[in-house]
């Protein structure tokens, strides 16, 4: 295991033997749902930056991954929509982790009557080598922890979750990003980068990252202001600003003409016609707003019509569109 990886994993351990609010935490309101109650030890032990849990992922009872399992909260929310045995898989290389969730399921199940432990399948493994079989996940999920990978394990990690998925399954992710370069001396840090600070990367790496892979369609859901590293409390000569994504990478086959990149950008036709049809597909109803990927907007912007008009990119995707 690399140095920086034991000390990810002694970060973590201490973090399940003590809960530690502050290591992580997520401003993300915690799920509000009919007959869902999260313990305050759950909450407590809420190591992520956003969340990975959307009711739109988890229809029609999908079989589930978690990877990274802090104190069990979202695990507990995703089996909120399975309810079945062993229909949500956690996965964690700490097994103090894996302990403390086990401990923490308990509780849920006294907190709710619907909830039973064995929903939830806990196993001792790491991101780089997930004990799941092949194309056997329709949904898989990591909350802020692969932005704490170098570049080649990083690598494998989303590779594996490529694996692990069924054909058109998405992998859900919210983890730290940050548009500013860092010196070596932060980028070094190993407990900064156990933190989920310094191994951010900017936004455009991070979602080349998952197309590299073979990941067809990429969503951009949301993008949030995380944390500060400041001169005064941190070795760096500048202000620098972190935010979290939460992004969706679907497994679809990569087009012909590149992926499909969807930042929150829309196009409105507003001409003389009932509708703009451009001949590849994409067909824009009179002043009704339609999402575009990135790449389906650069190829209308390419028409050079005065009758469109494109919102710059929002990084809140919900759903729709072009693709």
């Amino acid at each position: 295991m690399s140095s920086y990886l034991e000390t990810t994993h002694d970060v973590y351990k201490e973090a399940a033997l003590t809960p530690d609010i502050g290591l992580c935490c997520t401003t993300n309101p915690i799920w509000e749902l009919p007959g869902l109650k999260i313990p305050k030890i759950m909450q407590e032990m809420n190591y992520g930056c956003g969340s990975t849990v959307h009711a739109r992922d988890l229809t029609n009872n999908p079989k589930m991954l978690y990877v990274g399992v802090g104190g069990g909260m979202e695990l507990l929310q995703f089996a909120y929509f399975n309810r079945q045995k062993n229909g949500v898989i956690g996965v964690d290389v700490v097994d103090e982790m894996l302990e403390a969730s086990r401990k923490n399921f308990i509780e849920a199940e006294a907190q709710n009557p619907w909830f039973k432990s064995e929903f939830v399948d806990l196993k001792k493994g790491d991101a780089m080598h997930l004990p799941v079989e092949d194309n056997s996940i329709d949904v898989a999920a990591q909350n802020c922890l692969f932005n704490i990978f170098k570049a080649d394990d990083l690598k494998k990690a989303i590779a594996e979750m490529y694996r692990v998925l069924k054909p058109h399954g998405r992998l859900v992710m919210s983890d730290p990003t940050c548009e500013q370069p860092m010196n070596d001396e932060l980028r070094n840090d190993e407990r900064l980068r156990a933190l989920c600070l310094s191994g951010s990367l900017p936004i455009a790496e991070y979602v080349k990252a998952l197309t590299n892979a073979g990941f067809g369609t990429i969503e951009i859901r949301a993008r949030k202001p995380y944390r500060i590293l400041d001169p005064k409390n941190y070795p760096t000569d500048e202000l620098i600003y972190i935010e979290s994504i939460e992004v969706a990478a679907i497994k679809d086959p990569i087009p012909e003409d590149g992926p499909c990149v969807f930042t929150g950008k829309a196009a409105i036709y507003y001409g003389d016609e009932d509708y703009f049809d451009d001949g590849l597909g994409h067909i824009l109803l009179k002043n009704q707003p339609l999402a575009i990927c990135d790449k389906t907007a650069g190829a209308l912007q390419a028409l050079n019509r005065d009758d469109i008009y494109f919102s710059e990119s929002t990084f809140h995707y919900d759903g729709g569109g072009c693709c």
